[in-house]
């Protein structure tokens, strides 16, 4: 059961993290700064964050 906790929690962090440079990366676009090294590591983060989601679901472990 730890594991499948550890995975649980792994998966929130995940989502969380996705969604919080999504956020992050609009207000960017709000502002005109979507050129900026900020915006860009943002998105390099998220292609990672969804690359991990999509083996997830991949795998049948997420819809």
């Amino acid at each position: 059961m730890e594991r499948l906790e550890a995975f649980e929690k792994m998966l929130d962090d995940i989502r969380r993290q996705a969604d919080l440079e999504k956020r992050k990366m609009d207000e960017l676009k709000a502002e005109g700064k979507e050129k900026t090294a900020t915006y860009r590591q943002y998105f390099g983060n998220r292609l990672v964050l969804k690359t991990i989601l999509d083996k997830y679901r991949e795998y049948g472990l997420l819809d």
